[in-house]
């Protein structure tokens, strides 16, 4: 993946887009939804005006495949359910958002912090798995285990991502913004609101991202040392 280019300053300006706008969220209607929506969509522009390229195209990249994403697992599956029944016109950005405050942790993060944050989350997902707490959460930590296998340079990514997407769902459940029923759609699984591995899902969309830019690289004919190496074992 791209580095990340924005500042400390932006940083901040991102968690509190998140942190403010889903708290606005919990106490507003639809047409309120549309207002905060707006702040969301005009902090992401402004940032895309602060990165390169590359980080520009792997954005635009986590806005596609994430509401496509978000379709399936909320509107069809049901996996999890939004406050007003819909799917927020503030959740796009706030993925590509997500993805840029990932990027930047990941490049402070140490190796050796990586994988204990992906061997804490397999030993909880056993461990809920085993208690019947959490049977859902198995499926999902399977998709941090195979994209940090098959991608190794960007793991250190995956780990931070995972570790400030849980944080964002516990917030986002906590303050109602969207719901994890406890019995899955469909299938003889249980989960808990929200599940401890949910973070696996912001993970595998970053796997997503990564192959998207990849490919894309390579059907342009580009020789982008970055895109070449991103499923390589070259760390961020």
């Amino acid at each position: 993946m791209p580095p990340s280019g924005i500042s400390r300053n932006q940083v901040l300006l991102i968690v509190v887009t998140l942190a403010g706008g889903l708290a606005a969220d919990g106490n507003t209607g639809f047409a309120g939804q549309v207002a905060i929506s707006a702040g969301f969509w005009g902090v992401l522009f402004y940032l895309l005006g602060c990165v390169d390229r590359d980080e520009r195209r792997a954005l635009m990249a986590c806005l596609a495949i994430s509401t496509a994403g978000e379709m399936f697992l909320s509107l069809v599956w049901g996996l999890y359910v939004y406050r007003l029944g819909n799917i927020p016109l503030f959740v796009p950005p706030g993925h590509a958002l997500m993805l840029m405050l990932g990027i930047s942790l990941s490049r402070r993060m140490p190796e050796a912090v990586a994988l204990a944050i992906i061997l804490c989350a397999a030993a909880y997902t056993l461990a809920a798995a085993a208690a019947g707490i959490d049977t859902l959460g198995i499926a999902l930590f399977l998709m941090l285990a195979v994209a940090s296998l098959a991608m190794p340079g960007q793991r250190r990514l995956y780990a931070s991502t995972f570790v400030l997407a849980l944080a964002l769902e516990f917030y986002g459940t906590w303050m109602g913004n969207w719901t994890w029923p406890r019995e899955v759609p469909g299938m003889a699984l249980v989960t808990t609101n929200p599940p401890g591995a949910s973070g696996a899902f912001y993970s595998a969309l970053d796997a997503l991202v990564a192959a998207a830019i990849l490919l894309i690289a390579r059907r342009m004919g580009a020789h982008n040392i970055r895109a070449q190496y991103m499923l390589s074992h070259r760390p961020l």
